[in-house]
């Protein structure tokens, strides 16, 4: 009942708030999806009882070019997304998600790589007494990310189109709170667009491709947040990063980057005690210093003001073994007055995530 009543409210916001304006560049789309949760850990083969489905609804912008760099990325569109999923297993429940995405377009603008970045909730997460076997989600807030490929023809009866592709859908806490094994859905969607304009305005194409070039820039930058041990009920503690490092602009739209990383984790603090205590035979003393210290090598994706950042690290001061000592940091940056900057990203080991990174910085 409350899948349809969701459904009839976004069908309700699609037709009853699309009034057509001749000179809008906005456009709605409407997706339903159905398939697997992916086995990316075996510890999760419990909760995998069914196909999980529901819909996506987004509100999308289109650009045309008044601004150098939607030139440059061939015109891509951005916007806001909510998801509605059902899980189909009552240990997992439902999950509702908001996002914000860009829409980029490759083929004759005929294929379309959407990536979407939000927060979602979720209605039954882990309890150690009403609901112990959920060891996806440790807390009904958490970190979404998903990724969607469609095929799309707009305009076909009217104002409407239809497309149809693949998804990703992830859903974590990052290690905010234990457990959190995290959910991957791989799904077929299928869905229906309605293009606000009844004329589409022409692509501006006057973009100067002078050689860019810049000096090498230093930066410096803060992170910190909270996040916990694989132990359930080990306690949730700040950590604080400290990084600096050079950038190189090899163009207007990329960077290279070399640094280092000085990470004050005291999650570690904990679990070294922990199995100290707990595990003689890991011959863990207490006594193991709970810093590390990493070099990495990076890259920079610049759009607009906003950048995507892809970072892989390597630990050179590891006293404490705890997850390999190779890292990859990914994440969103936004930059005020082109020196300045906020970020949030994610720090993992492999496929195992370790925290998000709230982060301030400047560029010099």
């Amino acid at each position: 009942m409350r899948q349809r009543l969701s459904y009839l409210f976004i069908l309700y916001c699609f037709f009853g708030f699309s009034q057509v304006d001749k000179t809008s560049n906005t456009y709605f789309d409407l997706n339903y999806f159905s398939g697997n949760i992916a086995l990316h850990n075996t510890d999760i083969l419990h909760l995998i009882s069914g196909r999980p489905q529901g819909f996506i609804f987004s509100w999308n912008k289109k650009t045309y070019g008044e601004e150098a760099w939607e030139q440059r990325f061939n015109y891509p569109d951005y916007g806001a997304s909510f998801i509605y999923q059902d899980l189909v297993d009552e240990r997992l429940g439902n999950n509702f998600g908001l996002y914000a995405h860009y829409n980029f377009y490759f083929f004759k603008r005929n294929l379309t790589l959407r990536i979407a970045q939000g927060l979602a909730y979720t209605t039954n997460p882990y309890d150690k007494i009403d609901n112990p076997k959920n060891i996806a989600f440790g807390t009904r807030l958490l970190s979404s990310t998903y990724l969607m490929v469609n095929y799309k023809k707009e305009n076909l009866f009217k104002h409407f189109g239809i497309q149809g592709g693949l998804s990703l859908i992830h859903y974590s806490n990052a290690n905010v709170k234990a457990p959190n094994t995290s959910i991957n859905t791989i799904a077929f969607n299928v869905g229906v667009t309605y293009n606000l304009a009844e004329i589409e305005k022409e692509y501006i194409e006057n973009l100067d491709e002078e050689k860019f070039t810049e000096p090498i820039r230093f930066n410096i930058a803060f992170r910190s947040g909270i996040n916990q041990s694989d132990v359930i009920g080990s306690g949730q503690f700040p950590f604080y990063i400290l990084s600096a490092y050079a950038d190189k602009r090899l163009s207007h739209t990329s960077a290279v980057q070399f640094g280092v990383d000085a990470f004050f984790s005291n999650f570690l603090k904990e679990l070294i005690y922990y199995q100290s205590v707990s595990f003689p035979e890991e011959n863990v003393s207490g006594d193991e210093d709970y810093k590390r210290v990493g070099l990495f090598v990076g890259h920079e994706l610049f759009i607009n003001r906003m950048s995507i950042e892809t970072q892989l690290g390597y630990y050179v001061y590891y006293p404490f073994d705890f997850e390999g000592r190779t890292y990859i940091r990914i994440g969103l940056k936004r930059y005020f007055r082109n020196k300045f900057f906020a970020a949030v990203t994610l720090k993992s080991h492999g496929a195992k995530a370790e925290a998000v990174e709230l982060g301030i910085g400047v560029r010099l």
